[in-house]
């Protein structure tokens, strides 16, 4: 009789329960949306019960599916937005709304960690620098502005940990997660002493991870009565989103590497060691692969830019896609086929919200370099696709200087849609580019690693084997070297500009 796994994903706009089957067919699906809260500039807050009611809606939405039987769920794995602070008392009350990743208050904190601890050991220890979005920063925050909170504080959890606690009652986690907390020593996959003392964190605070397959606790009674799961299905550790993301996408060995064409841009790679980039420009976290860890490149605006582009520039395209019942990024491409490789001396900066790989810096700003005359709307729309790329390349490069080889690309998002985008990616980063079908994303990797935990697959990437399907392969076609220097101006024009985007940034703040 076929087993169901379910994937629940704790996301910063919803909670996501998926139940696939053990042929990794997707059986039911459902999402339940939750509200943001920004009580002031620069804040994001959510309150955890509202993970819990919506993982509880979504949960009994799946079970009720058609040919669905709760008694067959084998297991349950857990993914989510990383990074959020769930403080808790000693009787695992919920003390203040979680500050989630994409909170900015923390920037004192950051740097107050670093002077204490040093930037090169901090990049030893945990593999990242100590970024606003980390948890160890919020945690000094609370100590500093919330001192009663601080005080009655029993436990700390990350997002998905607190659903975890719902559901069976007992505080764990899992070893990517917890590396996105600045507390946590990567290369030796447990909780660094050194940090906590350092910070004056008690360690009683800190959750038991475990390696994401793991077995680490079971449904009870009280969570089966309200999400109708059968009380006892094993819960499996899980991992954050990205991690959970490169399982359903097959990323789970080193040299594959997976390009996601979002509103932001991750280039994420697999390593069967800890490496940390000196500077700290990528990210180094745990790996969902009990053994391995990952590399990864973020860029705040890749699918973001070709949004604005679209939404401002190509306007008309936007009418006539309405008129035509046509997608207007197709209208919006159609034409840049005819284009030269290079824009014709055109480039496009993606920096309209500032980045962050290689170059952490909120000043930055988008730019067109190289008008002329002769440049038409095509020439532009190329030169936003071709920029967008050349700043995913730039995580690339700093992979491959570490010694991961991309001997396979796998891309997915809606650039990964576009066969000339595919074709300017694998011309760009001179590798082969395979499409991937995701529409389930982290949640399905979740399943997996639920599948992997429980028994119904020997590994996870025997997980990965039965069910990733993918589609065509792109090959390169240049042969010249156009792209190359393309690729050094454009590396150029930041380190060209960086004076003139911290004297803007300052000229806007000040108007």
């Amino acid at each position: 009789m076929t087993s169901f796994l379910i994937g629940i994903d704790v996301g910063t706009t919803g909670s996501k329960a998926l139940l696939i089957d053990e042929a990794g067919a997707v059986r039911a699906s459902a999402i339940t949306e939750y509200p943001l809260n920004a009580p002031h500039p620069l804040w994001s807050e959510q309150n955890p019960e509202e993970w819990w009611n919506a993982t509880v809606q979504s949960t009994r939405e799946i079970l009720q599916a058609p040919g669905v039987d709760p008694a067959r769920v084998a297991g349950i794995g857990l993914t989510g937005q990383m990074h959020g602070l769930v403080l808790l008392d000693a009787h695992g009350t919920v003390l203040r709304p979680s500050i989630l990743w994409n909170d900015q208050r923390t920037a004192v904190e950051c740097a107050e960690i670093t002077s204490l601890i040093g930037a090169e050991r901090v990049l030893q220890l945990t593999g990242n620098p100590v970024l606003p979005g980390f948890t160890a920063p919020k945690i000094l925050w609370v100590r500093k502005h919330e001192p009663d909170v601080y005080r009655r504080t029993a436990k700390f959890l990350l997002p998905k940990d607190y659903v975890r606690y719902r559901l069976t009652g007992t505080y764990g986690g899992d070893v990517s997660d917890a590396s996105g907390t600045s507390l946590f020593d990567v290369g030796k996959r447990n909780w660094s002493l050194e940090m906590l003392r350092a910070l004056e964190i008690p360690e009683s605070w800190v959750a038991e991870v475990a390696e994401s397959p793991e077995v680490t606790g079971r449904v009870t009674y009280p969570a089966a009565e309200a999400t109708g799961l059968p009380v006892g299905t094993p819960v499996v550790a899980g991992a954050g989103d990205q991690a959970a993301q490169a399982v359903g996408t097959g990323i789970v060995d080193e040299g594959v590497i997976s390009v996601t064409i979002g509103t932001s841009g991750v280039v994420f790679a697999g390593s069967r060691s800890f490496r940390v980039e000196p500077e700290g420009r990528l990210h180094a976290f745990c790996h969902a692969v009990p053994g391995m860890w990952h590399l990864m490149g973020v860029m705040l605006s890749a699918g973001g830019s070709f949004r604005w582009y679209r939404d401002t520039i190509g306007d008309l395209e936007k009418r006539e896609a309405q008129a035509l019942k046509k997608d207007a990024y197709d209208l919006l491409i159609e034409p840049v086929a005819a284009v030269p490789a290079g824009s014709e001396g055109l480039l496009f900066l993606p920096y309209l919200t500032g980045e962050r790989t290689p170059y952490p810096n909120p000043n930055a700003r988008g730019v067109f370099f190289g008008l002329t005359i002769r440049h038409t709307k095509a020439h532009l729309t190329r030169s936003v696709m071709e920029g967008v790329t050349f700043g995913l390349r730039d995580s690339l490069e700093l992979m491959r200087g570490l010694g991961i080889a991309a001997r396979e690309v796998r891309a997915s998002g809606g650039g990964a849609r576009s066969p000339v985008w595919r074709q300017m990616m694998s011309d760009i980063f001179s590798t082969a580019i395979t499409t991937v079908r995701v529409t389930e994303g982290a949640a399905y990797g979740a399943a997996l690693l639920a599948g992997a935990g429980v028994g119904v697959y020997r590994s996870v990437p025997d997980a990965c084997a039965c069910v990733v399907k993918t589609g065509g392969t792109t090959h390169p076609q240049r042969k010249d070297s156009a792209y190359e220097e393309l690729y050094r101006r454009y590396q150029s024009l930041y380190h060209a500009l960086i004076d003139e985007f911290d004297a803007m940034s300052r000229l806007t703040r000040s108007a």
